[in-house]
């Protein structure tokens, strides 16, 4: 194969070659004039370098967003995938603790008809708004239980080298990794002082916080890609309090 590879270069080289030779005896057989045509090779030959730079930065280029576009498709699918094992319960999980979450809720109710102002609108609200944890609101032994039983699969996200490509997701998951951690630390949530669950209460906000974002970026992603996708995502929007997958 390789054998074959090389003969073909070798054949498209001696090709362009004498397709060259052709053309400039073309040339001096029109013109009858020796002086002219060295002139316009010389010419041509002292732009060569000129070409060939920008050539080969316009190739460069190319390649690289294409190497991009390959990684971003790669990270997207891991992402997908955190979301259907992870991210969508969790997000609907952790919504249980935010103080005035049907603000929240409001404000990322997706549907179909969403378009790009849309989603402009709802990560801008959550640039801008203050989350208020409270996670004595819900029982966090089911959430402790949960999470701890997709610790493994956290560490298989964390250990996919694409990841390194997308810093806000990979801060996404060490967020959520230390959020499992802090409740596995826990025999029991019973009696806590005050430093503590405040201390919890920030955990929870730093991974509801990175997660909103990283979900409604992700929903925008499936409208442009891959719309049937979004179809389901959104009958199955985790802010949504009865969710149903069912098409009416």
């Amino acid at each position: 194969m390789l054998h074959k590879l090389i003969l073909n270069k070798k054949l498209m080289v001696c090709s362009l070659f004498l397709f060259s030779i052709i053309l400039y005896s073309l040339d001096y057989v029109l013109l009858g004039s020796a002086k002219e045509l060295a002139v316009w090779f010389l010419g041509n030959l002292a732009f060569l370098p000129i070409y060939v730079i920008i050539v080969t930065l316009m190739i460069e280029q190319v390649v690289k967003e294409r190497e991009r576009q390959v990684v971003m498709r790669k990270l997207n699918m891991v992402i997908g995938v955190f979301f259907s094992e992870v991210g969508n319960r969790l997000l609907k999980e952790l919504s249980v603790y935010v103080v005035s979450s049907d603000d929240l809720k409001r404000h990322l109710l997706i549907n179909g008809s969403w378009k790009e102002l849309e989603f402009t609108t709802a990560l801008e609200y959550l640039r801008k708004s203050t989350v208020s944890i409270e996670s004595n609101r819900s029982e966090k032994n089911d959430l402790k239980r949960y999470l701890v039983g997709k610790r493994g699969f956290l560490v298989s996200l964390l250990e996919n080298q694409n990841l390194l490509e997308h810093e806000e997701f990979t801060d996404l998951l060490w967020a959520v990794f230390h959020l499992v951690e802090e409740l596995d630390a826990r025999t029991t949530f019973e009696n806590m002082p005050q430093s503590d669950i405040d201390h919890i209460n920030g955990d929870i906000k730093r991974v509801f916080g990175l997660l909103s974002r990283e979900w409604v970026m992700y929903m925008q992603h499936l409208k442009h890609d891959y719309p049937y996708l979004f179809s389901l995502a959104v009958r199955l929007n985790p802010m949504i309090d009865s969710m149903d997958p069912i098409v009416y």
